[in-house]
């Protein structure tokens, strides 16, 4: 099994966070990336198979850490990667490094 997911990964900024993440009427993970994280690079083909396993249901979006500070520092991150699955507005999971599909699913299907 090929972890190639052909879904894409929408980018948000400071400037659309609030749309894109906050006011989604469904659960939301959220990335934390920056294009000098290898551990990002390792983990976004994971996050686009498991994206396309979960269309309709739950939404995957990347923050560049560089270019997006202010969101950012509102929720707190400190490493790359970490993700935070969003409901309702409200952050409900956090999980930090790259981690297996199977982990991420586990993590955020009571949320779908």
């Amino acid at each position: 099994m090929t972890m190639t997911g052909s879904a894409e990964l929408h980018r948000t900024t400071d400037a659309t966070f609030s749309e894109d993440v906050l006011r989604s009427d469904v659960p939301v993970l959220v990335e934390f990336t920056s294009d000098s994280c290898p551990p990002c690079r390792q983990l976004e083909p994971v996050l686009r198979s498991l994206a396309d396993d979960l269309r309709g249901r739950m939404r995957i979006v990347q923050v560049d850490v560089p270019t997006s500070p202010n969101t950012t520092r509102d929720h707190n991150v400190m490493a790359t990667p970490t993700m935070l699955l969003f409901q309702g507005g409200e952050p409900v999971r956090q999980l930090v490094g790259a981690q297996p599909k199977r982990r991420l699913l586990r993590e955020v299907e009571p949320f779908v």
